[in-house]
């Protein structure tokens, strides 16, 4: 079997990798170890954000992504007809302050996103609760993000997969990349796995938080850790959550390089009518056991913007792993030490709404075409990327 490229990984960003590839005339394969969107893409909330992204180049990013969505979204609907909704919801986020303290630190940080070009709407607590009734009252400061959305990840995932099989793609589950061929020359001319070697000059590493590991097994270095992170399920109830909604710490939470367990409050509905309670950071390797102090946390914080959750049953938990890069930038273009090796990974917790642009920007650089974004600070040749050491047990597992 040969192909232009090998995307390794079907999660949502190998599978817009995929889609953008083969809709550009590639042949393309995707390999994935486990069931496509089986990992990281299957263990988050579906969050499409502007709201929780200080200006600079993951902002920019993130702006042409919330234009890019719903025309993305409209495209796959008429290629796929009756393919399951992807539940695509410009619903809008509400970042709330608690304290005192925070009031003036979440107006400052909205302010300089505006500046950016970010839709933003300074609210009393009168306003905030106009928009979200149960909200508690004695909020300090709100902010309104118009253009912050929602959809299923998995449904969007499989709807990328669709289309891109669609255009010639070829996807193969439970097929693991054991490593690279290279010729004398040391030139990329394969990728191994247990059954074959697929031929390809160009190999795309798209597998989310086990990409420092794949990377490691082709001889090459990328500093992209597992960053845990678990979510709680209540039970369905009646519409109580229009946004989502968060604690300004929630920024501080995405941003901070720190290994330890950090919570803040996030909370919103699905339109299933469960309410999703998150969030936690912590870099511990791939331990995926149920820690009950990390979800206690998580409900504390939430009923501190919504104290009617107090009563509201919780039926279950679940837990992933972000791809997290040091300098919270993902990795975007071509190792220039091991040419026809590319990355689209590091997006940490916004891969579900950096996909597709990240896809049509890793595209454009592959075939040389004029990106839609200048590429130069996600390629991996940046110096933020310098090799550091591993403080992380980094033994993979999940999909890859």
């Amino acid at each position: 079997m040969n192909a232009d490229v090998v995307v390794i990984g079907a999660g949502i960003v190998g599978a817009a990798c995929a889609r953008a590839l083969a809709r550009a005339g590639l042949s393309v394969v995707v390999l994935d170890r486990d069931a496509p969107a089986s990992a990281t893409s299957a263990r988050g909330e579906g969050n499409l954000l502007v709201s929780d992204k200080a200006p600079g180049p993951e902002l920019d990013l993130a702006l042409l992504a919330a234009d890019h969505w719903p025309r993305l979204a409209a495209e796959l609907a008429d290629e796929l007809g009756s393919f399951p909704d992807l539940e695509y919801d410009r619903k809008g986020g509400l970042v709330v302050a608690t304290t005192a303290e925070g009031a003036a630190p979440l107006r400052a940080f909205a302010r300089s996103q505006a500046e950016a070009g970010v839709e933003t709407e300074h609210l009393s607590a009168a306003d905030a609760l106009s928009l979200e009734p149960h909200l508690n009252p004695e909020v300090t400061a709100a902010v309104h993000y118009p253009q912050d959305a929602q959809l299923q990840p998995v449904v969007a995932t499989e709807a990328l997969l669709a289309s891109a099989r669609l255009a010639g793609a070829r996807v193969l589950a439970h097929r693991e990349a054991l490593g690279l061929v290279r010729d004398a020359a040391r030139r990329i001319t394969g990728v191994r796995t247990a059954s074959e070697t697929i031929g390809t000059s160009a190999v795309v590493v798209a597998a989310g938080p086990w990409s420092g590991a794949v990377t490691e097994s082709f001889g090459a270095r990328l500093p992209v850790r597992p960053r845990r992170g678990m979510v709680l399920v209540t039970a369905r109830m009646a519409p109580r959550v229009f946004h989502k909604v968060y604690d300004g710490d929630y920024v501080g939470a995405t941003q901070s390089a720190e290994a330890d367990l950090q919570t803040s409050s996030v909370v919103e509905s699905t339109p299933g009518g469960t309410v999703l309670i998150g969030s936690s950071r912590e870099r511990i390797g791939f331990d995926d056991r149920l820690r009950v102090a990390v979800l206690a946390q998580l409900a504390r914080r939430a009923l501190r913007l919504f104290p009617f959750l107090a009563a509201t049953p919780v039926i279950r938990a679940y837990g992933g792993f972000r791809p997290y890069v040091p300098d919270h930038l993902p990795v975007i273009g071509e190792d220039p030490r091991h040419p026809g090796l590319w990355y689209a990974t590091g997006h940490e917790g916004a891969g579900i709404g950096l996909a597709g642009v990240t896809g049509d920007l890793l595209c454009a650089q592959l075939i040389g075409t004029a990106p839609a974004i200048d590429p130069t600070a996600f390629l991996p040749s940046r110096p933020s990327l310098a090799a550091r050491p591993r403080t992380d047990n980094t033994q993979p597992g999940g999909s890859a």
